[in-house]
Order: structure tokens, then C-alpha cells, then sequence
């Protein structure tokens, strides 16, 4: 009789044991505290903000600044039938062409200045030496057609960012380019056209 009912609690005693481990197995995780949980997150590093592509920006400021000045000097009484030639890069205008008198180019100066976005001005607006004609104005648009003309195909050129006026006979080049050469080399393009009796340089290198 001891001898059954020892072996009696000795397996009671072994299932009690095994049923308290499996409670212990199948019993939930702790929960994690939030600020455990949060801490990788927060320790990862932060993605760098991408810089702005400054020359496209730029180029559509400049692209702004131009048609701006263009309508100032159009709107303008005094001066709005003269034919001037506009060039902004990086906020610094260039105005080229010709006027009849000091009062005109101060007017178109001014003007310019007035402008949004404009930082600097070149003003490289001529006095007219005389009266044009009629004679004068055709033969003109033909000088600064083939000068264009000449200045694009000329392979160390192939420039359409040099502007080019014409008064009778008198060729004005200006406009930004990238080098002294390029400079040296439009001003022997455009003497060499038929035409032109006087080249004056307004070309600036680009920054």
C-alpha cells in the first residue's frame, strides 16, 4: 500500500510540476516601454535636404528680370520707340542699341534700375551720330542679318548669345560670352562682313 501510494504522489507531484511549466511557457512578454520601442527610430539618422538647382533657378529669374525690363522700357513715353536690346544673367542687365539722346539713355538706365531682381546694369546704349532713313534702316537689317548669320556658323563662335545692332553701318556686338577669344574672334567675324563700316564691342564674360 505505501508503495502504490508513494508511486501515487510522486506522479501528481510530476504533473503539478509540468502543468506550472507550461504556464510559465505560454505566458505573455512583458510589453515594451514606448520610449524602448521609439528609441530606434529616433536614433536613425535624418535624410539631407537636397540643395535647389541654383542654374535653373537662375536661368528663369534672368528669363523674368528680361521681359520685365523690356515691358518698362516699352511702357515708357520718351522712350518706347527705340529698339533696345535687353540680356540678363545672374541679375546683372545689359541694354544695348541706340537713342537720340543723353536724356533717352539716363531714362532707360533708370528704368532698368527700377526693375525686380535686377542687381546691376550694363548700359551700353549709343547716342545716334545722325538722322536713319529709310535706305538706312534696310540696309542695316541686312548688316545685322549676316552678321548673325556669321557669328552661328563660325565654328569657334556658334554663339546665338551675342546681339547684334546695326546703325548705319555701324555693327554693335554685345552680349555674354565665355572667353576673351570668343570675343576676339566675333569681332573679326563681323568686320569681315560686307557692310559694316565700324565694329564696337559690348560682349562681356560670363562669370
Amino acid at each position: 500500500m505505501k508503495t502504490r501510494f508513494g508511486s501515487f504522489a510522486l506522479g501528481a507531484s510530476l504533473a503539478g510540476a509540468m502543468a506550472l511549466l507550461a504556464a510559465g511557457c505560454n505566458k505573455a512578454p512583458d510589453p515594451v516601454p514606448a520610449t524602448a520601442a521609439a528609441s530606434p527610430a529616433s536614433s536613425a539618422p535624418s535624410t539631407p535636404a537636397v540643395p535647389p538647382k541654383t542654374s535653373v533657378g537662375t536661368e528663369i529669374d534672368d528669363t523674368v528680370v528680361t521681359a520685365s525690363v523690356k515691358s518698362a522700357l516699352l511702357a515708357d513715353a520718351d522712350i518706347k520707340s527705340f529698339d533696345f536690346r535687353v540680356e540678363t544673367r545672374k541679375g546683372e542687365v545689359m541694354l544695348s542699341g541706340f537713342v537720340d539722346s543723353q536724356s533717352q539713355l539716363d531714362r532707360a538706365d533708370s528704368l532698368t534700375k527700377a526693375v525686380a531682381g535686377v542687381k546691376s546694369i550694363q548700359n551700353n546704349v549709343a547716342l545716334k551720330t545722325s538722322d536713319t532713313t529709310v535706305g538706312n534702316k534696310v540696309d542695316d537689317g541686312i548688316v545685322t542679318a549676316k552678321v548673325k548669320a556669321a557669328l552661328i556658323g563660325d565654328e569657334k563662335i556658334k554663339s546665338t548669345d551675342i546681339t547684334v545692332v546695326t546703325r548705319k553701318g555701324e555693327v554693335q556686338l554685345s552680349g555674354f560670352v565665355n572667353s576673351q577669344s570668343q570675343i576676339d574672334r566675333a569681332l573679326l567675324v563681323a568686320k569681315g562682313i560686307e557692310g559694316v563700316s565700324s565694329v564696337s564691342n559690348e560682349m562681356s564674360i560670363k562669370k
